[in-house]
């Protein structure tokens, strides 16, 4: 890498290096719980990727309290909770959702046992109604599918510590946000904002959702492994998700194996893919610390910010 860079690289030996003796983890039933679906990523990751980014976060945090602290000291203001907020983007099918995850598990275990929330921005996709009306539902996912107005807004509220925020909800059974539900975030000490467009940005805007991120991480890995798990995991769902009569993906239970896999390939292509390299990808170098996993969705280099 260009000397000059604005990343430190490392492996993946250097960086379980650094992981601390004193770092909590959790049981290999709850790492169970928390992966993703088809995310075959081994418990070894916990130890040797997520422990010692847990405790760098938890660095990234206490110096952000600490300062929050002596500026209001220094400004006589009342020294009110303000959340560390984590971004954490990438592809579909690459593994952002375990991340996010395992990432909550482990940095409410830290000594001092900060409440970490999770939302993700799917709950901000316009619902499927609105999306049809606009002629947007092969292009859910790209920028213009999210009401990112309403997201903008929420992720302001809870970084200037505003209580009870409500976060509307998305199932990926109904393919659509669920009228009625919705999660209460009450002013957490780290929100982990999750989804593939949070390190976005729009020339016509003046305000970014990245810009109440104290820390941003992208999750990254070559297309073609990326596009090889989309489709396996598209397989594993047509034989269980996709046999509930209620899913939104319910005619796809009955396709044949090489159907199915035509069926994904050409989903990938004409959606994933394209968001992938027009809007996703080119949001890489925004983030604070980049995630490089190999084919077997283990984590192979690590490219933290300066």
């Amino acid at each position: 890498m260009d000397p000059y860079s604005l990343y430190f690289e490392m492996n993946r030996a250097e960086w379980s290096e650094l992981r601390y003796s004193s770092t909590p983890s959790i049981s290999r039933e709850e790492f169970d719980r928390r992966k993703g679906f088809h995310d075959r990523i081994s418990f070894q990751e916990v130890e040797d990727i997520y422990l010692p980014l847990s405790r760098f976060i938890h660095l990234q945090a206490s110096a952000a309290r600490q300062l929050h602290e002596a500026s209001a000291t220094f400004l006589q203001h009342k020294r009110e909770k303000v959340p560390f907020v984590i971004g954490i983007a990438g592809s579909v099918a690459v593994g952002k959702s375990t991340t996010a995850r395992l990432l909550q598990a482990l940095l409410s275990r830290e000594p001092w046992r900060p409440q970490v929330d999770l939302i993700t921005t799917d709950g901000f996709l316009f619902p499927n109604r609105v999306l049809e009306e606009r002629g947007l539902m092969k292009r859910k996912g790209f920028p213009e599918s999210y009401d990112t107005k309403k997201l903008l807004q929420c992720i302001r509220d809870i970084k200037a510590g505003k209580p009870d925020i409500v976060v509307p909800q998305y199932s990926h059974l109904s393919y659509d946000i669920v009228e009625g539900e919705a999660q209460l975030v009450h002013n957490p000490d780290i929100l982990i904002v999750e989804g593939i467009n949070v390190l976005q940005v729009t020339r016509d805007a003046k305000v970014f959702v990245s810009d109440f991120f104290d820390f941003s991480i992208y999750v990254d890995a070559d297309e073609r492994d990326i596009e090889r798990w989309y489709v396996e995991r598209f397989l594993m769902l047509r034989d269980t998700a996709f046999r509930n009569p209620q899913s939104y993906f319910h005619r796809y239970a009955s396709l044949s194996e090489d159907e199915a896999n035509h069926t994904a390939t050409g989903i990938w292509k004409e959606i994933n893919a394209l968001n992938l390299r027009e809007n996703i990808r080119p949001t890489k170098g925004r983030a604070k610390l980049i995630l490089r996993k190999g084919p077997d969705h283990a984590i192979e280099r690590l490219f933290v910010r300066k």
